[in-house]
This record gives structure tokens, sequence and C-alpha cells, in this order.
């Protein structure tokens, strides 16, 4: 057993049906870090950590969480891990204590220790106030509070979220970002995104996935580092009757707005730039057509 990983993939490969989700996936965690999957819809990224929660078997690879294989330890990787799915699966007919203590006791906890647990969960994740309510009928955001209770509650060495943030509005997205930032002295902590900067707040490693296949991996900073190498010009165009309503509007053409926005853009703008030259020429060959100009930098995305 390796006392200095957490998680250690090689060559995972999951095919359903003749579609591979992931193909020879490899990377592996260390104890007490907090690691983002990043990628898009489909990318695999849901895929992976289903295999690592033993939710489903992998097609080929081999995967050990906290030194135990997924395959043949199952028991064991669950008795060592907390999962929240994208889709955060709750009870809602359940009172909140009541679904907590259920799940407790599900996961193989005495009366006794279930019942310390919830109530530490609970006013952990700030539920003590919302203990006798209803499930189904509380908000998205204590709803994404009970999950996480949930995945917390038999004091897991790992925690796997999919997605926790997602349908937040900006202050319950607050309240989990700072969550999750509490869990990550706890414990080790996998969690997935489509978003980098999201991801940047509380994670030490980021890998970014697409089409089952890692393409990079390594410390968030660098990563973010090497995405914001170059900029990227936005331009919308006009259709003949709108550049003309427009051309009214302003008092001038659209494209002395366009040539002002470009020389007015920063660095980027200046001579021996040639992401900046290339859309001027463009703006003097075809006139009057640009609805917009933005200048930013690469995303993941």
């Amino acid at each position: 057993m390796n006392n200095g990983m957490m998680i250690e993939v090689n060559d995972l490969t999951k095919r359903y049906a003749g579609h591979t989700a992931v193909s020879r996936l490899s990377f592996s965690v260390g104890r007490g870090e907090i690691v983002g999957l990043l990628g898009p819809n489909g990318a695999g990224k849901s895929t992976t950590m289903r295999v690592l929660s033993c939710f489903m078997p992998a097609t080929s690879g081999t995967v050990r969480v906290a030194g135990f294989d997924v395959f043949r330890d199952a028991d064991e990787v669950r008795r060592r891990i907390g999962y929240m799915p994208e889709n955060n699966p709750l009870h809602p007919e359940m009172r909140v204590r009541e679904y907590l203590k259920f799940r407790a006791r599900l996961k193989g906890m005495s009366w006794r220790r279930s019942r310390e647990r919830v109530s530490v969960v609970m006013d952990q994740f700030g539920l003590t106030e919302v203990s006798r309510k209803i499930v189904g009928q509380l908000s998205k955001g204590f709803r994404q509070r009970v999950g996480l209770a949930d995945a917390l509650v038999h004091e897991p060495e790992l925690i796997i979220l999919d997605e926790p943030t997602i349908g937040l509005d900006p202050r319950q997205l607050r309240a989990v970002r700072d969550m999750i930032r509490t869990l990550g002295r706890q414990c080790t902590i996998m969690i997935s995104s489509h978003i980098l900067p999201e991801l940047a707040d509380f994670c030490n490693k980021v890998g970014i996935i697409e089409n089952g296949r890692l393409l990079v991996s390594g410390d968030v900073q660098a990563i973010q580092s090497s995405l914001g190498r170059g900029r990227i010009m936005r331009v919308k165009v006009l259709r003949e009757l709108e550049e003309a309503a427009l051309a009214a509007l302003l008092g001038r053409s659209p494209r002395a707005v366009y040539e002002e926005a470009v020389a007015r853009s920063g660095p980027g703008a200046q001579a021996g730039a040639p992401e900046a030259r290339a859309p001027a020429a463009t703006a003097s060959s075809s006139p009057g057509r640009m609805r917009d100009v933005s200048r930013g930098r690469p995303a993941a995305d």
C-alpha cells in the first residue's frame, strides 16, 4: 500500500456499447490534495468519478483508492470515500436530519455514532436550522449542503464531488466554495467542473479531459498561465440594414468605431502583435460589417 497516494489510475478505459467514454486515462492524487477534473460535458469526468466510486466497473486498466483496488476491494474503497454525484440524488420526502441518519446507518455506522456525526455535519454545513424541513422543499443551495453533509458523515478519507456548484446562484456558489475549502483541511478532494476559474479558487492541481483523454495536468497557476498566452479578437457581423441604422445612430460608420476600438484595445494592438493587425486588415477590405468588437485571452473552453 502506497501511503503517499490516495488515488492511482493507470490506463483506465471505459466503453459503452461501442462508445469509448474514457481512453487509457492515467493520473495520481496525493493525500491531502484538492484536485480538479476540468472538461466540457461528455468529456469523461463523471464516468471517471463513477469508476473511482465503485458505481461502475471499468473496461480495462487499474484504479486504486487508499491502496485498495476498486474492483477487488470495493467494500474497503466505499468505506473510505464520500461521493456526491452531479444530480445529487436525495430522498425528497424525508426530513433533513432523518435523511442524514438514514444515510449514516447505510454506511455501516452504529446508531450512537451516526447520531453524533449527523449533529456534527449539520452544524458544519449550516443545516441545523432546517433539520426538520422536508428535503424536497429546500432551495438548491441547501440541497447541495445536504449532499455534502451526506458525503462527509462517515468521515471518509476521500471526497468525490461531481459538478457540486452547478445551478447555484452567486451567493450559494460562494457558500459552497467556502465549504469545499474547509473540507480540504480534513481530507483529499476530487472535484469536477467545466469552468477553470471555479477550480482555481481551491484546487492544488487540475487535469483537463476531452473525449475521454487527459490533455494536460499540473499546477493550476501554471495551466492558467499557459492558457493566457496570446489574445483573441471577437467580431460580430452586421446585416446591411442593421449597418445603416447603427451608422445613423452613431453619426459615423461601424468601421470607424471598430478601428477606434482596435486602437484603444491595449498593448496587444501595438506594432508587432500580429493578432491585432490581421482583424484591422479585414475591416479595411470589408467596411462597415462589424456589430461588436471585444478582446480577451484564451480560456480552457
